[in-house]
């Protein structure tokens, strides 16, 4: 029987370098296992993921960088998934990609499968190679008597789709702030929500006019403004006159 939760999770944060599960995400309620499997790991994991998940993510991480080429997840036994869980894999994946590497779903049970295919995320974490696996038979059954109750879940849903496929502008706006003016990731986001907020202008929005920049567009005079503003703010005092000169 593996170790529970925290001995995979707390300890593992503690060892990640620069990444740490906040203080205020819940207490995880799920425990995972890893065995090698030649230049992949194998991690089955069961109990729920929801967003005490995330403390999973620091030893996810780990595993992730001493494969060779990514991580299979075993999610029959997973009895509870909801986007807060998906998000935590669709953070895992973009680490994989980073690194050149997957991250594929084997197997799942009907919590996942619903999940899955309520987001249309399933293709995200299709096994790589010839041996793909057969999905779990659970995505052929009839769906259970508490099918019909899925309204807050599917507006979650949506918000999901909306921030993956928007996601990518924001980072690239983060990073054209990032390398524009030497800020941390923390401080560029912190830079593109302020001025989001006082401008009134959607999030996502602004990211991509501000993306739209480094093809020649310019910003309205008052998106600058406030821009500038929030760069000044998020940029350390000492530096501040050295980005004004």
């Amino acid at each position: 029987m593996p170790d529970p939760a925290r001995s995979h999770t707390q300890e593992g944060a503690e060892s990640a370098a620069g990444v740490e599960a906040p203080a205020e995400i819940p207490q995880c309620m799920a425990t995972m296992d890893v065995v090698p499997d030649g230049d992949r790991m194998t991690v089955t994991v069961w109990g729920e993921l929801d967003l005490g998940s995330r403390r999973l993510l620091p030893d996810l991480q780990d595993i992730l960088t001493l494969s060779g080429s990514g991580i299979d997840l075993r999610l029959d036994a997973i009895g509870f998934c909801d986007c807060s869980g998906l998000n935590m894999l669709l953070d895992l994946r973009m680490r994989a990609l980073d690194q050149g590497k997957t991250v594929a779903v084997r197997s799942s049970g009907r919590a996942v499968e619903r999940l899955l295919d309520l987001t249309g995320a399933r293709e995200l974490f299709a096994a790589p190679g010839p041996h793909r696996d057969a999905v779990s038979p659970a995505a052929a059954e009839e769906p259970g008597p508490g099918a019909d109750d899925d309204q807050e879940l599917r507006a979650e849903v949506a918000q999901l789709r909306r921030a993956m496929q928007t996601r990518p502008t924001i980072d690239l706006a983060r990073g054209i702030l990032m390398a524009s003016f030497s800020l941390s990731p923390e401080a560029a986001w912190s830079v593109l929500v302020r001025t989001s907020q006082n401008t009134n202008t959607k999030l996502h929005h602004l990211a991509r006019d501000l993306v739209d920049t480094v093809h020649g567009s310019t910003l309205p005079e008052p998106v600058q403004q406030q821009l500038a503003a929030a760069v000044a703010s998020a940029i350390p005092r000492n530096r501040t006159a050295e980005v004004g000169d």
